[in-house]
């Protein structure tokens, strides 16, 4: 029987395609927002603003509502919209839960259908990070996305002492341009949690600056809103790859600062005689480094319903992302949440501002390249993504400030313009996504529900889990041994013939043939074929704990890069051994 639609809440949305909550603006404006000069957000990030694709043509659709009533039905029938309408692209700033199989999920059955067409389709990869098997979005015919820094930080310049001669900066999104002179230094300390900052006697406190100290697990806190009002402003000292990211965590003058920041203004109050601080408040530094870090909220791989497919495929921006917002509606709480100021620009965090950058350089690369499917999109992006970030290291966890692994960034963060011209691409037809299908056991029933076709007209004779996919994924399934032998096909999309060398790098127990490990192209889209045998012995290494605080995943990865000889192309893919689930 037909489920029963409820009528919208004319008083919580709008009943018609208008933007109520404003997330549908900032995530559009960043795909394809035109070109703004003298942007900013309450002082923050000031300057010219821009989406990826600005002279693209924009179409929104909404499929969910504020109040809940919600229907799965409702997001097909706005991404079939999106296919007659003939869109090149759709990007998708949502995600269902991330247990249901491919067949009861609206996005990959909707995104199938966009991909038999022609669409690329972008995802968010979800914010249940930063432990391992939170992906969404990871039907292997959706670009999952996930989350990274920017070179750039927001918040307040602090100034100690009389001279303001020490200063650190600290993040903060506080919404007013505030500055606060030579301020009396308050110390919160003693019996701390982390939602209060000690023993505050908020008598003494009134009107200083409180410095709250990070405990032992690099947290720290401040109490009720009443508390946060009776004294100047906070300052507090917290793990440094946990910065909070949303405007109502700034409802009061607060800073965050790392706890090596935090252990030099302890140092400084504990030996002065009358300790002072100034906060400018709407700073904006530029440059930072290491940057990109990948979002503690970002969600990591393997994806449990399919973990023969790396996920999230790539990293894009995704932390204190500036865009458009929906002019109306109250967005910054501001002197303990009792009043919200408007703005036309919002600064917001999570994986729906990340997917709108991938979803932007696709119309650019679509544009670019008329005849190249939505495979060999992703597939350009992926293997001419950075690895290294700006201070040329590894891409590092922000939770752990350690190097991540492929589970956290995929392939690396997206090189726009490298992806314009990556050499080789990796290509994969709707027939070898149902071929897939059908090697994870789902039945001919459930493909069709995927696929749009016939139960009949289905047929599993060639199942595989073996995608012709720029990146290879080796699943254990509880043991320390595997071997796996992947088969590949790469296009040459470069003008002209050209030859490529095989490179590899391969980590302690992980041991990979490449056959044949030169590879020739004669022409623009002639074709080669090769074998990747990887081999993983873990027992020699003392195993793998596939439970761990960063990612639930501590394990080998390498790489395997395609060099041009003579020439300039680099096509590099990822090599991981994975858990297809996480121990308990």
């Amino acid at each position: 029987m037909e489920q029963q639609r409820l009528p919208i809440n004319t008083t919580e949305d709008f009943d018609s395609p208008r933007d109520f909550l404003g997330h549908g603006t900032h995530t559009s404006s960043t795909a394809a927002g035109s070109r703004v000069d003298n942007v900013d957000y309450f002082g923050y990030a000031k300057g010219t603003a821009s989406g990826i694709a600005p002279m693209a043509r924009l179409a929104m659709y909404k499929v969910l509502f504020y109040d809940d009533n919600q229907d799965t039905t409702d997001v097909l029938a706005g991404m079939d919209q999106a296919i007659e309408d003939g869109v090149d692209v759709m990007s998708l700033s949502l995600a269902f839960f991330e247990t249901l199989p491919f067949y009861e999920n609206p996005i990959a059955v909707g995104a199938f259908a966009a991909v038999k067409k022609g669409i690329f389709v972008a995802c968010s990869a979800g914010n249940g990070g930063p432990h391992g098997y939170t992906m969404q979005n990871g039907a292997p015919w959706i670009t999952a996305v996930g989350a990274g820094t920017v070179d750039r930080d927001l918040g307040a310049l602090i100034a100690l002492g009389e001279n303001n001669s020490i200063t650190v900066f600290g993040h903060s999104l506080y919404p007013e341009n505030l500055f606060l002179d030579r301020v009396p230094l308050y110390f919160g300390r003693g019996n701390r949690s982390k939602e209060t900052c000690g023993d505050v006697d908020l008598t003494e406190a009134a009107g200083k600056f409180v410095f709250c100290d990070h405990d032992e697990n690099g947290e720290a806190g401040f109490g009720p809103s009443d508390e946060a009002n009776a004294v100047a402003g906070v300052i507090l000292s917290t793990n440094d790859g946990e910065f909070e990211e949303h405007a109502d965590d700034f409802e009061t003058p607060i800073v965050m600062v790392s706890t090596k920041d935090g252990d030099y203004i302890k140092s400084y109050i504990l030996n002065s005689t009358e300790p002072t601080v100034s906060v400018s408040f709407g700073s904006t530094e530029l440059g930072t480094k290491p940057a990109p870090k990948v979002a503690y909220f970002s969600a990591r791989g393997p994806d449990v319903r399919s973990p023969w497919i790396l996920k999230p495929d790539i990293l894009a921006p995704g932390y204190d992302i500036i865009a458009a917002w929906a002019p109306n509606v109250p967005f910054a709480p501001i002197r303990g949440g009792e009043d919200y100021l408007k703005t036309d620009y919002a600064i917001i965090s999570g994986t729906s501002m990340s997917c709108p950058h991938v979803g932007g350089i696709a119309a650019l690369l679509k544009s670019a390249h008329r005849d190249w499917s939505p495979s060999m999109i992703r597939s350009a992006m992926m293997t001419t993504a950075d690895i290294l970030d700006n201070a040329e290291g590894t891409i590092i966890d922000m939770t752990t400030a350690t190097a991540g692994t492929p589970l956290d960034f995929g392939s690396g963060h997206v090189n726009p313009n490298r992806a314009m011209d990556p050499g080789l691409v990796y290509d994969v037809g709707v027939k070898d996504y149902m071929n897939y299908l059908c090697a994870m056991n789902y039945t001919k029933p459930q493909i069709a529900v995927i696929t749009g076709e016939s139960p009949g007209s289905i047929s599993c004779e060639f199942a595989t889990l073996d995608l012709n996919y720029p990146s290879f994924s080796v699943v254990m399934n509880n043991t320390n041994t595997s071997i796996v032998v992947f088969q590949r096909v790469v296009t040459n999309v470069a003008a002209g013939g050209s030859v490529y060398r095989g490179d590899l790098e391969i980590p302690k127990g992980m041991k990979v043939v490449v056959e044949p490990a030169t590879i020739r192209f004669d022409e623009k889209y002639s074709t080669a074929a090769f074998n990747v045998t990887v081999e993983v012995d873990l027992s020699g290494i003392g195993g793998v704990d596939y439970v761990g605080i960063k990612s639930d995943y501590i394990g080998n990865y390498g790489y395997l890069t395609w060099v041009e000889l003579n020439g300039t192309h680099v096509v590099r893919s990822p090599i991981v051994s994975v858990e297809a689930s996480p121990k308990t």
